[in-house]
């Protein structure tokens, strides 16, 4: 296992749609072992394989309980409204308040290629679409209602 490097907004790839995952292997379980060791040192809640420069659909968060390790996700339910403080690894320093469905259900494959479901609400669930956009080529800032100043996060 492995620390990768997490790209930052300036690099074009974070911009890019990430492809499906067809081969479940060793090469796609080193990845998701060095990106479960990359989000541990960087003490964040999830990461998506394109943050590490990995154009594939996969990610991982963070519950507080365990890892969820996320492969070719999609959305099987959105439900209500949340607004709150999100930032992204790949944006270091910087945080919005953004719009986000308050519960979500996805259904997933796990490194073995079998499908399970998955969903959350308030931070888990925003978590699920700020990783999954990830794998769409778009960053948080895109739903940001309102950049944060650093002396409002401390307040």
């Amino acid at each position: 296992m492995a620390i990768r490097n997490i790209i930052t907004e300036d690099d074009q790839t974070l911009y890019k749609v990430s492809r499906p995952v067809t081969e479940f292997n060793d090469r796609l379980w080193q990845l998701i072992d060095d990106m479960k060791d990359t989000l541990k040192k960087a003490d964040g809640v999830g990461l998506a394989a394109p943050q590490v420069g990995v154009l594939r659909r996969v990610f991982i968060i963070n519950t507080g309980d365990k890892v969820v390790e996320v492969i070719n996700p999609k959305f099987v339910e959105r439900k209500g409204k949340q607004e709150d403080v999100e930032g992204c690894l790949s944006c270091p320093g910087e945080y919005g308040i953004t719009r986000r469905p308050n519960y979500v259900k996805i259904k997933a494959q796990d490194r073995y290629g079998k499908e399970f479901t998955f969903d959350g609400e308030a931070l888990i669930a925003r978590c699920i679409c700020h990783e999954n956009d990830h794998l769409d080529g778009i960053i948080f800032k895109k739903h940001v209602i309102r950049m944060l100043e650093p002396d409002e996060l401390n307040g």
